[in-house]
């Protein structure tokens, strides 16, 4: 007969030994055989893309240049991967313009532009590029 105080320890070890159990150990099919796949449960999911925010204010589609004869020299120049970012800063708010090529080879194009004001606190866009144009 098996005392009560032996139960617990009992269920200790047979816990501790179901768990060094691990998968099975894949084998490759014998020559010849054609390799089978299960068939997929259910509906295969759509891959996630992100949302494309389309803006559209005096920056976007134009290159570098043409932010630098609005504005002049910018405060940053930040090249990160394939993206560059220039900002420029005044009195009435902070700007970030976003460059990317449209395809290999291509000049950078500007595709995205926060405004933000000294606190941090979101600008309008347009605003900011009228009070920052020189």
């Amino acid at each position: 007969m098996i005392r009560h105080e032996h139960l617990g320890l009992a269920a200790a070890i047979a816990l501790l030994l179901a768990g060094c159990a691990g998968p099975a150990i894949p084998r490759p099919a014998p020559p010849g055989a054609a390799a089978t796949r299960p068939a997929p449960q259910g509906p295969v999911p759509a891959p996630i893309t992100a949302p494309r925010v389309v803006q559209h204010n005096s920056l976007i589609g134009h290159d570098v240049g043409a932010a630098i004869s609005l504005f002049g020299k910018p405060r940053l120049d930040v090249t990160e991967g394939a993206g560059r970012k220039l900002q420029f800063a005044g009195e009435a708010c902070i700007l970030d313009v976003y460059y990317y090529a449209p395809r290999q080879g291509a000049k950078p194009l500007a595709t995205h532009v926060d405004a933000r004001a000294a606190d941090g606190r979101d600008a309008n866009i347009d605003g900011c590029i009228s009070a920052l144009k020189r």
